[in-house]
Parts: C-alpha cells; sequence; structure tokens
C-alpha cells in the first residue's frame, strides 16, 4: 500500500487545535479554532475527495480517540468523510490504548514503524495517516511516507505544534497536484522523492553582462 498524510496547516505549518478552541490545548495553545473560517462548502468537497482515496486509516492514539468521539458517532450519515472513515479499516498506534471505541479498528502497540512497514507490504491501494502530528513526524522520520497532502489555511497562527520540527529529516518532494479554493483554502499533494540536492548561489553571467552600470 502507498502511505500518505493529509494535515491541515496553517501558513506557517500549525496544525494543532484547527476545529475549536478547546480541541487541543496542549503546551498551553490558545489560538484552537483557527481553520473554521475559512472551512466553507467547496473545502469541504475538497476534503472528502482526500478521504475518499483511502483503502484504510491510520491514526495516533490522540487523534483517533476524537474521530472515534465525531465521525464515529455519524455511521448513519451520506456525508463522504464520515462514509470513508466509518466503512473502512482503521489502525491506531498506541501502547495504551485498550477502549476501541470504533468497529473495524487494529492497535499497533509494538514497533511502529515495523509494523507500518508491514502494512505498506501488503496488497492496497492507499494507507492515510490523518492530522496525528507525533506518527506523522516518526514515519517522516523513517522514510516510510510516499506522499504528503497539505491543505493549507490562508492564516498565520503564530504559535503551536507544527509538522515539521526545527530539526528532522531533509526531504525532498515532487509536486503532483495544486488546488486552490475561492475561500484560500490551497490542496498540495507532493510524493517524496529522497534527499534534497543542495547547491550554491552563484551569478548568472549573462545577467551580470546585460546588466546596466552606473
Amino acid at each position: 500500500m502507498k502511505l500518505t498524510t493529509n494535515t491541515n496547516v496553517s501558513v506557517d505549518g500549525v496544525m494543532q487545535g484547527l476545529g475549536g478552541p478547546e480541541e487541543d490545548r496542549w503546551g498551553g495553545f490558545e489560538r484552537g479554532g483557527w481553520a473554521m473560517p475559512h472551512f466553507d462548502s467547496e473545502t469541504a468537497a475538497l476534503i472528502g475527495q482526500v478521504y475518499q482515496r483511502a483503502d484504510a486509516f491510520l491514526f495516533g492514539r490522540r487523534t483517533y480517540e476524537i474521530f472515534a468521539g465525531s465521525w464515529g458517532a455519524m455511521a448513519d450519515s451520506d456525508d463522504p468523510i464520515a462514509v470513508a472513515l466509518n466503512t473502512r479499516p482503521k489502525y491506531v498506534a498506541s501502547t495504551t490504548l485498550t477502549d476501541l471505541q470504533w468497529a473495524d479498528t487494529t492497535v499497533l502497540s509494538g514497533d511502529v514503524a515495523a509494523a507500518v512497514g508491514e502494512l505498506k507490504a501488503k496488497p492496497g491501494g492507499e494507507l492515510q495517516v490523518v492530522g496525528s502530528l507525533s506518527l506523522a513526524r516518526l514515519l517522516l522520520d523513517n522514510d516510510l511516507v510516499d506522499e504528503i497532502t497539505l491543505l493549507t489555511f490562508p492564516v498565520v497562527v503564530g504559535q503551536g505544534r507544527r509538522l515539521f520540527p526545527d530539526a528532522g529529516l531533509d526531504t525532498a518532494l515532487e509536486l503532483v497536484e495544486s488546488r486552490a479554493t475561492a475561500n484560500g483554502v490551497t490542496i498540495q499533494v507532493y510524493r517524496t522523492a529522497g534527499r534534497p540536492q543542495y547547491g550554491t548561489a552563484t551569478a548568472d553571467p549573462k545577467h551580470e553582462k546585460d546588466t546596466p552600470r552606473a
């Protein structure tokens, strides 16, 4: 299976507490709900399309519990996101979770990177990681992510946990898809492409020759 990440971020990369002031106050975060003013029907449709791509979902424990308590209670809904989440297999990485609130859930309680590697080796389409910051970082650091889907909301939050840490694995990306809504939300799908190339900025000889001098 192809492993993808599905992440909502601000322009400055924050992914904490997008859904409301009380969603996630970890670390004293006080600016929750930053995505909601930009969430319209076009954005919802775009996000629904991303969820529909998944053959299975992978969560960290905290995100799993939030989703199980919300989307898991919408088993009879025809919302595309609810349908995808409630009808497809779910995996959750946790060493402490014992109360599985959601049907068709499997716990990955040992070496998460190894377990995910085994899942990727199975036939299938897309194993999609939804949110789950710590898990997403672990998978990126272990070179297990094949594609990164970023839904970027037009706001600078200025505090909160970010998808990419100050120090992490460097990764080259290839842009696969780019779209934008009328409300300013953009979606970029990137394919991971190993390590980046690094170079040195040098003057363009042609540019130097053609530049007028005083």
